[in-house]
């Protein structure tokens, strides 16, 4: 939609935006976006419309007729394996007069039934039957009424769907990201499995800050999160954490590494995300370049967000204060349900072909810190909450300016570090909210329909049709 359309059909919303756009270059933003329900329409249609998002992993479904229920936004769908081992993700609405068909979150079927009328679809859409069909429907042609399919595509056994014809493929539109998903997921040759269903709970915040803050707000974790620390939650000092990287990998996807490497070339005492050394022996490292190979011998912590709302986290935790401390892997995603309410969604990963027992330690580790009962997950949920409780308020809307100027006007100490040996943009250390305003900046430009990206680049394209990527 061009902005003319935009502005006449998001009068309000198009006016705070613009004023936006003019002061996030002196790192000013009006707290008003966060809780708006015309922005919140204009971000269902610009953003949750047209990019790539996240709906699940193959091992949720690795049976023939497996299938889960996810959402895009507030519209639901179910990604199904079908007889023939192919996934499918269609539109959880009967094509006869849309009442949902879907009746569980998960399970396994060769068919989908109407409540209605009964009309009957196969786990690939299509459409094979109905009650009284010679009497009713004797020639409908049933190949024209499936069920409605939407794009799909998969990176590393993780599902993405897409309902925008123009978007770019998935590879491009994750651009730079790529370079680090693969560090993360491509670094074992079993891949990675989930460990157990996802948790879901409804927090009342916007789903804006749930992603900016694992965009890389590690300044939140020195006094947020000092409690965890101080009872030994992490094996390393959250002053210390702050020595790493915060990068910009392209399309608003965002980065976050601490190394114990310091610009001294001091090495980690924690390397591969302290994984132990009889595990990360079997680490796949021919697959990575070497570039990579650094990179993820010396992390210790690594976040991101793969804009627009689903976050992955990798680092060190314990379950107790007797247990050692165990990498988990997490992803989350804050799937909004208006202006001022989320559903976060939370998935454990690990490595497949890790053993059982260390599985399950760093399944408890992860839950017991990062979960709707988690440590730091009580910690965040919180200032979320109240941030966007402020941002509905009258007076604050008209009158409250948020500071996002760490990094800039000599405040923080983070510059760009032109030694980094990955892509993206990268800022060294990570006192700085530099990703914070590449967030919203790339926010900005998608839903005022622009063009180009923070850095100025186009964003990238490839001039493809894609109109017959989505069909019944």
């Amino acid at each position: 939609m061009n902005r003319n359309k935009l502005a006449n059909r998001y009068p309000r919303a198009t006016e705070i935006l613009e004023e936006m756009k003019d002061s996030i270059k002196d790192g000013i933003i009006p707290i008003g976006i966060f809780n708006d329900e015309e922005i919140y329409q204009m971000e269902i249609e610009q953003i949750f419309g047209r990019k790539w998002i996240f709906l699940g992993h193959e091992s949720e479904i690795p049976e023939q007729g497996d299938y889960v229920l996810r959402y895009i936004g507030e519209d639901p769908f179910i990604v199904a394996r079908d007889e023939s081992g192919e996934i499918n993700v269609m539109l959880d609405a009967c094509c006869h007069r849309g009442v949902r068909i879907c009746k569980a979150e998960q399970g396994n079927t060769s068919h989908f039934r109407c409540p209605y009328h009964g009309w009957i679809y196969k786990n690939n859409g299509k459409l094979i039957g109905m009650p009284a069909q010679r009497q009713a429907y004797n020639d409908l042609n049933k190949e024209d009424w499936g069920l409605i399919h939407i794009r799909l595509e998969i990176y590393h056994g993780f599902i993405f769907g897409c309902l925008s014809q123009d978007t770019p493929p998935l590879e491009t539109y994750l651009a730079d990201q790529k370079y680090y998903l693969d560090m993360l997921f491509g670094l074992h040759k079993g891949g990675v499995e989930v460990l157990a269903e996802p948790q879901r709970w409804v927090v009342n915040a916007n789903w804006k800050l749930a992603a900016e803050n694992f965009s890389g707000d590690d300044y939140h974790l020195i006094f947020l999160h000092h409690s965890a620390s101080d009872i030994g939650a992490t094996p390393y000092s959250m002053f210390e954490n702050m020595k790493g990287y915060h990068i910009h990998a392209g399309n608003g996807h965002c980065v976050s590494i601490a190394l114990e490497r310091d610009q001294d070339g001091s090495k980690t005492e924690f390397p591969y995300w302290n994984f132990p050394k009889d595990i990360y022996k079997t680490f796949d490292l021919d697959s990575l370049d070497e570039k990579q190979k650094e990179i993820v011998r010396d992390s210790k912590e690594m976040l991101g967000n793969i804009y627009p709302n689903s976050s992955f986290l990798v680092m060190s935790v314990t379950s107790d204060q007797q247990s050692e401390p165990v990498p988990f892997f997490s992803i989350r995603q804050w799937r909004p349900l208006g202006p001022d309410k989320i559903e976060i969604w939370n998935w454990m990963f690990m490595y497949k072909d890790t053993p059982e027992q260390f599985k399950q330690d760093s399944y408890r580790a992860g839950m017991t810190n990062f979960s709707m009962s988690g440590i730091f997950e009580m910690d965040d949920t919180l200032t979320w909450e109240t941030a966007t409780w402020t941002a509905g308020n009258h007076f604050s809307k008209k009158n409250l300016k948020l500071n996002y100027q760490m990094g800039m006007y000599r405040m923080g100490t983070a510059e760009v570090d032109d030694k980094w040996p990955g892509p993206g943009k990268a800022y060294y250390p990570r006192y700085g909210e530099g990703n914070q305003r590449y967030l919203y900046t790339s926010y900005l430009r998608d839903m005022l329909g622009e063009e180009k990206d923070q850095e100025g680049a186009e964003i990238k394209q490839d001039g493809k049709d894609y109109s017959k990527s989505i069909s019944r």
